[in-house]
Order: structure tokens, then sequence, then C-alpha cells
């Protein structure tokens, strides 16, 4: 028995120091894009929003979680955010969507989980939204939720999110770093046949171009032909769809969350939102047949709030003009293919339902693919 023990706490030891060792794609000299990153490199980076996670893993059957993104801090009820949507495919659930799509507004924190816990966050974000001061009187909130599918890690039929997590990841989200990895929404999610999880990047444009920050937010569950800034590492590393050893495993899910401070109304945000898909694409995601793919982009720049109500009937706002939103397209797509790319640098290998092992990203194996490919240098 003690043996026994102290082969655990081996292990346990081993693994820990696996993930404390394991960084961002930045902090190993992979450098995606040209525009710098903001201080954090990370959605946060766009002031007021924030990021909470709740991640549950018990026992050998759950791994699961909830990511809760906030565009600002106060009553989102009743200071809504210009916001937008985008399918890239559509085999999902995003909650909320057709009101978005509709009146090009978010009233509420935005929530990603797993798939059977949409209702349950659903539940969760109306009665936080209807306790908050101010919203006495309301008796309608569009909850909005996202979710891509754990069931391969996760003993998804189980339900185990309950409201309390949701509300735990909404109260706990803060400004700051973000935790990326098997956290959260992607505590049991898998890309490319690897480990995914939660990541994040940001780009910072320079005055000449307005100064505006853009950060993505990715929930990663998806497959394809993995690639890293061109580099064929999933053709490499022999891990690919259509291989044989993950043909089941093509299909998934995106999430990609998309937050600016430049001041663009819903119809740019869309346009914002479609490029997205293209830095997805250039990590090598397919968008498979059952692949829920979507992408939400909103402004938290204060000028553009939407009141709840207002003693007047118009309402005057600054915005960017088309000629000027090349630029944050570029934001756009090299933050999203540096996000997916982190959340596969920080997951870490993982065991779950029935004991199934998922294997982390081999970072050894990956920056020698990248040295021979010049991404790094040898």
């Amino acid at each position: 028995m003690k043996k026994l023990l102290l082969a655990f706490l081996l292990f346990y030891v081993l693994l820990s120091a696996q993930a404390q060792n394991r960084q961002r794609a930045r902090e190993y000299g992979v450098k995606i894009g040209v525009l710098p990153t903001g201080k954090l490199n990370a959605i946060t980076d766009v002031a007021g929003v924030k990021v909470g996670h709740t991640t549950l893993v018990k026992g050998s059957q759950v791994r699961t979680g909830v990511t809760a993104i906030l565009p600002h801090s106060g009553n989102l009820f009743q200071e809504k955010v210009p916001a937008a949507v985008f399918v890239g495919n559509g085999f999902g659930k995003l909650a909320g969507s057709t009101q978005i799509i509709e009146l090009g507004n978010l009233e509420s924190p935005i929530i990603l989980t797993n798939t059977l816990g949409v209702g349950t966050a659903m539940n969760a974000v109306v009665d936080y939204t209807l306790k908050q001061p101010g919203n006495g009187k309301v008796q309608s909130v569009n909850a909005v939720v996202g979710e891509t599918n754990d069931g391969g890690l996760n003993d998804i039929r189980g339900r185990h999110v309950k409201e309390q997590h949701v509300q735990e990841a909404i109260l706990q989200a803060k400004e700051g770093p973000v935790a990326e990895g098997n956290v959260g929404a992607g505590t049991g999610t898998v890309c490319f046949g690897f480990k995914g999880g939660i990541g994040t990047s940001s780009r910072q444009l320079p005055q000449s171009l307005g100064g505006y920050t853009v950060g993505v937010l990715v929930q990663t569950n998806f497959g394809g032909v993995l690639q890293i800034d061109g580099a064929p590492v999933g053709e490499e590393l022999k891990q690919f769809s259509f291989s044989k050893q993950v043909l089941e495993k093509a299909d998934g899910s995106c999430m990609i969350i998309v937050a600016t401070d430049a001041p663009v109304d819903a119809r740019n945000l869309e346009r914002m939102a479609q490029r997205a898909m293209l830095g997805l694409a250039k990590t090598g995601g397919i968008a498979s047949n059952g692949s829920g793919d979507y992408v939400l982009a909103f402004s938290a720049h204060p000028g553009l709030r939407i009141p709840y109500s207002a003693d007047q009937s118009t309402q005057t706002v600054t915005l960017l003009r088309n000629d000027d939103m090349s630029a944050l397209f570029l934001a756009t797509i090299e933050a999203t293919e540096e996000a997916i790319i982190n959340s596969l640098f920080k997951a870490e290998t993982m065991q779950g339902k029935d004991n199934q092992t998922v294997q982390a990203l081999p970072l050894d194996k990956t920056l020698e693919i990248l040295k021979k490919h010049h991404v790094l240098q040898p």
C-alpha cells in the first residue's frame, strides 16, 4: 500500500511539474503575426473586460467547468454593449444569439460551458441579472451561453455544472492575467487530437492606426491539421483529422470571443467576427460537419453603451469609418490564431471518463518542428 501511495505521489509531483513548466507560445519565442500584443497578451487587455473560471475536476469522471466573460463591471442589462455573432459552422448551441443578431447588443455576461450545461447556465445568468440592483422590474433577459462538447473526458450526461458554478465564475471574474489550458470551460476539451482548453491573446494597434486593442478568448475543442505559424506540426506529429488514429476526433467546436475598445458598432463587429474564422483556419481548423464554430464580438468602448431606458429617442455616437477597419481585422486574425495555439501550449495531459487519456501537445517535439521550419531559431 505504501509503495502504491508513493508511486501515486511521485506521479502527481511529476504531473504538477510538467504543468508548471508549460508556458505560452510566445514565451518559447513563437511570435505569431506582425502586430504587438497588449501588456498581458490577453482579452483583459481591453479595458474593463473581466474573465472568471469555475473548474470542476472530481473523481475520475468529472472534467468540465464554466468560463464567464464580462464586457464591463457595471450592470450589463442597464448598460448594454454593441455586439455581433458570426457562425462558422452551426453544429452547436449559442443561446441568445438571435437577439444579438437582431438588435446588435449584448445585455448579459457571456458564459462558456459544456453542451448539456447550456440550460443550467441560462437559468443562472437570468437569476444573476434579476438580482442586480436596478433590475427589480426586469421581465426578460437574453442570457448568452455558448458551449463545446467535452463528453470524451467528462461525464457530460451527469450534468455536473450547476447554477452555483456559473454564478461563481461570474462573481470571480476579474481583470488581469487569464488562466489558460485545463480551466473553466476548457477543462475537458480536445483540440487537433491533443488536449485543448482555454486560450487568449491580444493585439495593440499603434497610435497611427488608432491605438485600439483587440483581445480574443477561445474554448478549443475542434479538429483539423494543426499548423503553428505556418509549420505543419500536426502532419509531422502524424496527428491530424483523417489520419487513422484521430479519424473520429475531427468533429468538435470552437467558441471565440472577440473584444475591442474601438468605437465600432454591430455591423463592423460582425465583420471582425468573420475574420476570427480566418485565424482559426490559420491554425489548421477545418470547421468540420460536426463542429460548432461561433464567434461573438463586442465593443467595450464606454461611449457606445446602450441604455436600457432613456429620456431621448435618439442616441448620438462616434464610430470608426469603414476605411479604418482593416487594422482591426488583422488584429482579430492574429489574436485568434495565437489564442488557439496558447490553449494547446498551456493544456496538460488529462485522464478522465472511463480512463480515457488525452495527451497534451508534446512541446519538445513541437519546438523541434518549429525550428526545422524556421519558425524558431535552431
